[in-house]
Protein backbone atom coordinates (compact mmCIF):
# COMPACT_ATOMS: atom_id res chain seq x y z
CA UNK A 1 0.00 0.00 0.00
CA UNK A 2 2.84 2.38 0.82
CA UNK A 3 5.96 2.58 -1.31
CA UNK A 4 9.50 2.28 -0.05
CA UNK A 5 10.49 5.08 -2.42
CA UNK A 6 10.13 7.37 0.60
CA UNK A 7 13.45 5.90 1.70
CA UNK A 8 15.14 6.60 -1.62
CA UNK A 9 13.67 9.96 -2.57
CA UNK A 10 12.55 11.46 0.71
CA UNK A 11 12.31 15.22 0.05
CA UNK A 12 12.10 16.23 3.70
CA UNK A 13 14.40 16.52 6.68
CA UNK A 14 13.20 15.86 10.21
CA UNK A 15 11.51 18.99 11.50
CA UNK A 16 11.28 20.68 8.07
CA UNK A 17 8.03 22.13 6.69
CA UNK A 18 7.87 19.23 4.23
CA UNK A 19 8.19 16.79 7.13
CA UNK A 20 5.19 18.38 8.80
CA UNK A 21 3.33 18.35 5.48
CA UNK A 22 3.79 14.56 5.45
CA UNK A 23 2.42 14.45 9.00
CA UNK A 24 -0.55 16.47 7.77
CA UNK A 25 -1.06 13.98 4.95
CA UNK A 26 -1.02 11.07 7.40
CA UNK A 27 -3.57 12.86 9.59
CA UNK A 28 -5.81 13.65 6.61
CA UNK A 29 -5.66 10.07 5.37
CA UNK A 30 -6.42 8.55 8.79
CA UNK A 31 -9.25 10.96 9.50
CA UNK A 32 -10.70 10.42 6.01
CA UNK A 33 -10.84 6.70 6.83
CA UNK A 34 -12.43 7.57 10.17
CA UNK A 35 -14.99 9.78 8.41
CA UNK A 36 -15.86 6.99 5.99
CA UNK A 37 -16.46 4.62 8.90
CA UNK A 38 -18.47 7.26 10.75
CA UNK A 39 -20.62 7.90 7.68
CA UNK A 40 -21.95 4.35 7.78
CA UNK A 41 -22.00 4.14 11.59
CA UNK A 42 -23.78 7.32 12.67
CA UNK A 43 -27.12 6.71 10.92
CA UNK A 44 -27.34 3.27 12.54
CA UNK A 45 -26.72 4.38 16.15
CA UNK A 46 -30.26 5.67 16.89
CA UNK A 47 -31.96 2.96 14.85
CA UNK A 48 -30.50 -0.52 14.37
CA UNK A 49 -27.78 -0.30 17.04
CA UNK A 50 -30.20 1.15 19.61
CA UNK A 51 -32.40 -1.93 19.20
CA UNK A 52 -29.61 -4.43 19.91
CA UNK A 53 -29.16 -6.16 23.25
CA UNK A 54 -25.79 -5.09 24.64
CA UNK A 55 -23.66 -6.48 27.45
CA UNK A 56 -23.37 -4.73 30.79
CA UNK A 57 -19.87 -3.48 29.92
CA UNK A 58 -20.98 -1.65 26.76
CA UNK A 59 -19.73 1.95 27.07
CA UNK A 60 -22.16 4.83 26.56
CA UNK A 61 -22.36 5.94 22.92
CA UNK A 62 -20.68 9.30 23.63
CA UNK A 63 -17.42 7.51 24.61
CA UNK A 64 -16.70 6.14 21.15
CA UNK A 65 -16.18 9.47 19.32
CA UNK A 66 -13.49 10.91 21.61
CA UNK A 67 -11.70 7.57 21.95
CA UNK A 68 -11.58 7.00 18.18
CA UNK A 69 -10.46 10.59 17.56
CA UNK A 70 -7.44 10.14 19.84
CA UNK A 71 -6.70 6.69 18.42
CA UNK A 72 -6.79 7.84 14.79
CA UNK A 73 -4.46 10.73 15.65
CA UNK A 74 -2.06 8.25 17.28
CA UNK A 75 -2.28 5.93 14.25
CA UNK A 76 -1.45 8.86 11.96
CA UNK A 77 1.56 9.89 14.06
CA UNK A 78 2.77 6.28 14.20
CA UNK A 79 2.52 6.02 10.41
CA UNK A 80 4.33 9.36 10.00
CA UNK A 81 7.13 8.25 12.29
CA UNK A 82 7.43 4.99 10.38
CA UNK A 83 7.56 6.85 7.06
CA UNK A 84 10.32 9.16 8.26
CA UNK A 85 12.41 6.41 9.84
CA UNK A 86 15.69 5.52 8.15
CA UNK A 87 15.68 2.76 5.53
CA UNK A 88 15.05 -0.68 6.97
CA UNK A 89 14.45 -4.02 5.22
CA UNK A 90 11.10 -4.51 7.03
CA UNK A 91 9.82 -0.99 6.43
CA UNK A 92 7.77 -1.73 3.26
CA UNK A 93 6.15 -4.70 5.02
CA UNK A 94 5.38 -2.64 8.13
CA UNK A 95 3.80 0.12 6.06
CA UNK A 96 1.75 -2.40 4.07
CA UNK A 97 0.50 -3.93 7.33
CA UNK A 98 -0.49 -0.44 8.52
CA UNK A 99 -2.54 -0.06 5.37
CA UNK A 100 -4.12 -3.48 5.84
CA UNK A 101 -5.16 -2.76 9.41
CA UNK A 102 -6.73 0.55 8.34
CA UNK A 103 -8.65 -1.26 5.59
CA UNK A 104 -9.82 -3.92 8.05
CA UNK A 105 -10.84 -1.17 10.47
CA UNK A 106 -13.13 0.63 8.03
CA UNK A 107 -14.41 -2.70 6.67
CA UNK A 108 -15.58 -3.56 10.18
CA UNK A 109 -17.83 -0.48 10.22
CA UNK A 110 -19.38 -1.53 6.93
CA UNK A 111 -19.98 -5.10 8.09
CA UNK A 112 -21.28 -4.27 11.57
CA UNK A 113 -23.26 -1.08 11.01
CA UNK A 114 -24.09 -0.89 7.31
CA UNK A 115 -24.42 -4.66 6.89
CA UNK A 116 -26.06 -5.32 10.27
CA UNK A 117 -23.82 -8.38 10.45
CA UNK A 118 -22.04 -8.79 13.80
CA UNK A 119 -20.74 -12.25 12.75
CA UNK A 120 -18.92 -10.91 9.68
CA UNK A 121 -17.76 -7.93 11.73
CA UNK A 122 -16.27 -10.28 14.32
CA UNK A 123 -14.24 -12.01 11.61
CA UNK A 124 -13.04 -8.62 10.32
CA UNK A 125 -12.08 -7.37 13.77
CA UNK A 126 -10.00 -10.52 14.28
CA UNK A 127 -8.30 -9.79 10.93
CA UNK A 128 -7.75 -6.23 12.16
CA UNK A 129 -6.16 -7.47 15.38
CA UNK A 130 -3.94 -9.85 13.43
CA UNK A 131 -2.83 -7.13 11.01
CA UNK A 132 -2.22 -4.70 13.87
CA UNK A 133 -0.15 -7.21 15.85
CA UNK A 134 1.84 -8.03 12.71
CA UNK A 135 2.38 -4.31 12.01
CA UNK A 136 3.58 -3.80 15.57
CA UNK A 137 5.92 -6.81 15.46
CA UNK A 138 7.35 -5.68 12.14
CA UNK A 139 7.64 -2.04 13.15
CA UNK A 140 9.10 -2.42 16.62
CA UNK A 141 12.72 -2.37 15.42
CA UNK A 142 12.09 0.40 12.88
CA UNK A 143 10.66 2.95 15.32
CA UNK A 144 9.85 1.78 18.86
CA UNK A 145 7.86 4.93 19.68
CA UNK A 146 5.66 4.50 16.61
CA UNK A 147 5.10 0.96 17.79
CA UNK A 148 4.04 2.07 21.28
CA UNK A 149 1.67 4.64 19.81
CA UNK A 150 -0.34 1.70 18.47
CA UNK A 151 -0.63 -0.09 21.85
CA UNK A 152 -3.76 1.80 23.03
CA UNK A 153 -5.34 1.11 19.65
CA UNK A 154 -4.67 -2.62 20.05
CA UNK A 155 -6.16 -2.53 23.56
CA UNK A 156 -9.29 -0.71 22.37
CA UNK A 157 -9.79 -2.95 19.34
CA UNK A 158 -9.36 -6.03 21.54
CA UNK A 159 -12.05 -4.67 23.85
CA UNK A 160 -14.21 -3.94 20.80
CA UNK A 161 -13.79 -7.55 19.66
CA UNK A 162 -15.09 -8.78 23.02
CA UNK A 163 -17.97 -6.32 22.78
CA UNK A 164 -18.71 -7.43 19.20
CA UNK A 165 -18.72 -11.09 20.28
CA UNK A 166 -21.05 -10.35 23.21
CA UNK A 167 -23.47 -8.47 20.94
CA UNK A 168 -23.40 -11.39 18.53
CA UNK A 169 -24.27 -13.87 21.29
CA UNK A 170 -26.96 -11.65 22.85
CA UNK A 171 -28.70 -11.03 19.51
CA UNK A 172 -28.89 -14.49 17.95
Amino acid sequence: MFSSRFDEQRPWRHGSPADFAVLGGCLVMCFAIAALGAAVTMPEIPTWYAGLQKPWFNPPNWVFGPVWTVLYAMIAVALWRLMRAPPHPLKPQAMTLHGLQLLANVSWSFAFFAGHNPAAALVLILVLIGALVAAMRTGRTIDPLANWLLAPYLAWVSFAAILNAAILVLNR
